[in-house]
């Protein structure tokens, strides 16, 4: 194995922070389509469907009656009936992701200080991350 190689740190242990992430293995959970990054949530989609076959009837049936989505309906010059989805809500499709732990430790390599915080989201995380890096930035350049 190659020995690690580390950039001698600028600054005491106590100023770092270690920023880690996790994701079990073969484990799955259901998500919302906001989470997966779900193209139809984001941009809105179009379902077409034949109401001349009794799959079509009750599809587009479905659509009107139970879906709870929001649409615009209009018919193609071959009879077929479209749906037109507005965008920010969820799809038909069910989403899964693997599920993942974000965390915050104090210190570094050379000493490991606890846990500091659990995040929710990887988003807050990437927050959390950024804004650390700009206050050792600040302290780097006050000396």
């Amino acid at each position: 194995m190659r020995p690690v190689t580390r950039v001698p740190p600028a600054l005491q242990v106590g100023a770092y922070q270690t920023y880690a992430w996790a994701a079990p293995r073969d484990t799955r959970i259901k998500s919302v389509c906001e989470d997966v990054g779900c193209m139809a949530w984001l941009h809105g989609w179009t379902s077409t469907f034949d109401e001349s076959t009794e799959l079509g009837r009750n599809q587009a049936d479905y659509v009107r009656r139970r879906s709870g989505r929001d649409f615009k309906e209009s018919r193609t010059a071959e009879g077929l009936t479209v749906f037109r989805f507005a965008p920010y809500q969820r799809c038909f499709a069910n989403h899964e992701t693997r599920p993942a732990v974000w965390w915050v430790r104090g210190g570094d390599w050379r000493q490991d200080r606890g846990l500091i915080r659990r995040h929710t989201s990887g988003r807050d995380w990437v927050e959390d991350f950024a804004e650390h890096q700009d206050r050792l930035a600040d302290r780097l350049r006050r000396g």
